[in-house]
């Protein structure tokens, strides 16, 4: 019998939402994703696609796919640059801060409208 290796390959997150507007106006708008594909429509849950660069998220309006309230460490290149664009679109929302961790990191977070929590970071050398 051959030996079968097993490698995981991928993670797609799905954060619950629940107002495709306000998901558009925050992943789109602010965070600058890009919508990939969306399904459903005005008489039915939507859920969609959202990537910048390697991070692909699922959005969902279904009940049963997740719960609000979730937190995604999602690690970046360019941390100052992406603080200083975040704060020049004035979101009314959130103005994030920019910190520096006790375990080398530089972070900025951000929540989304639903309680989705977007901790964003890159490593210190």
């Amino acid at each position: 019998m051959a030996s079968t290796e097993i490698q995981f390959k991928s993670l797609t997150p799905i954060l619950r939402i629940f107002d495709v507007k306000k998901a558009k106006e925050f992943y789109l708008d602010y965070l600058e994703f890009t919508l990939d594909w969306q399904q459903g429509d005005e008489d039915s849950p939507i859920y969609m696609q959202v990537s910048q660069g390697g991070c692909i998220l699922h959005l969902s309006e279904h009940h049963g796919d997740c719960c609000p309230g979730a937190a995604l460490n999602i690690e970046v290149q360019g941390i100052e640059a992406l603080h200083a664009k975040l704060l020049a679109k004035n979101y009314k929302y959130f103005r994030p801060g920019l910190e520096t961790t006790p375990w080398n990191t530089r972070e900025i977070s951000v929540i989304d409208g639903f309680g989705n929590k977007l901790n964003m970071f890159e490593r210190l050398t």
